[in-house]
C-alpha cells in the first residue's frame, strides 16, 4: 500500500460515523478540477506511511473510531488493497471507499468478498463529456458503466457524486447524468471549490440556488438527490 496521508479523525468523510481517512497516492485520471494535485500528479514526492504504522494506529483507536475512509488519489490502483481492507475489517472497523470506478474488476472483487461497507463513486460528467472532465483522452467509458451497474445491482450502501464546475458541466450534462443513473439509490452534487492544490485552478462554481434547481431536475430520475458542500 502506498499510503501518503492520514487524517486521524473526521466526521465528514464517512457520514454518520467517526472515522479516520487514509490517502493513497496515484490516480489513472487527471481531472483538471481535482484538489489533490500532489497525490495525483506527484505521489513519488510525498513520504509514504508504512502500513504497519496504520495498523498500529487503528489498534490503538478502536475505542474512539468506528470506521475508515480510504481515498486518494485512486485507492483501487493499490494491488494489495483487498488484503489491507480484510485486515481492517478484522479489527472491527467499517470501511468506506472513494473511487473513480475505472477498475470494475477490482471493485467487483471487493463487493463479492464484503470488504467494504460503503462505496462513493465519482461521476465525472455526462457520458458524452466524460473524458474531458476526467482528463483522459483515451478513456474507456465501458469500465465506468460496468462499475455503475455493479453498484446499482449490489446490496452495499453506495452513492454517486459529481463535483460541478461551470466550465465543464452544462445543465444538459447534469440531466444526462440523471437519465444515466436512473433508479440509483443516492446521488450528490457538490460545487467546485478553489484550493491551493488544484490541478488546473481556472474553474468556478454554480450558486447554491442553481444547484438546488439541478437537484429538483435530477429528482425525476434518482431516488435520493442532495447538494452538499455549501455552508
Amino acid at each position: 500500500m502506498e499510503i501518503k496521508g492520514l487524517a486521524k479523525t473526521t466526521l465528514l468523510d464517512y457520514p454518520g460515523h467517526v472515522a479516520a481517512t487514509i490517502f493513497t497516492g496515484g490516480c489513472d485520471f487527471k481531472c483538471p478540477f481535482c484538489h489533490n494535485k500532489s497525490l495525483v500528479m506527484h505521489p513519488d514526492r510525498l513520504p509514504s506511511i508504512p502500513v504497519e504504522e496504520i495498523y498500529d494506529f487503528l489498534e490503538r483507536r478502536k475505542a474512539a473510531l468506528e470506521g475508515i475512509c480510504i481515498t486518494g488519489g485512486e485507492p483501487l490502483l493499490q494491488d494489495d488493497l483487498c488484503e489491507f481492507l480484510y485486515n481492517v475489517k478484522m479489527m472491527g472497523y467499517k470501511v468506506k471507499i472513494d473511487t473513480n470506478g475505472y477498475d470494475p474488476t477490482h471493485l467487483s472483487h471487493i463487493l463479492k468478498n464484503n470488504l467494504a461497507d460503503y462505496i462513493a463513486m465519482d461521476i465525472k460528467n455526462s457520458q458524452e463529456n466524460y473524458a474531458k472532465a476526467a482528463g483522459v483522452s483515451d478513456l474507456d467509458l465501458t469500465r465506468i458503466k460496468l462499475s455503475v451497474d455493479l453498484l446499482k445491482d449490489s446490496d452495499i450502501d453506495y452513492e454517486f457524486r459529481t463535483t460541478v464546475a461551470k466550465e465543464l458541466h452544462q445543465w444538459e450534462d447534469i440531466e444526462a447524468i440523471g437519465q444515466w443513473l436512473c433508479g440509483a439509490r443516492a446521488y450528490y452534487l457538490q460545487p467546485y471549490v478553489e484550493g491551493d492544490d488544484v490541478i488546473m485552478p481556472v474553474f468556478s462554481s454554480y450558486s447554491k440556488k442553481e444547484m438546488l434547481e439541478m437537484k429538483e431536475m435530477l429528482s425525476l430520475y434518482i431516488n435520493y438527490v442532495d447538494v452538499r458542500g455549501f455552508a
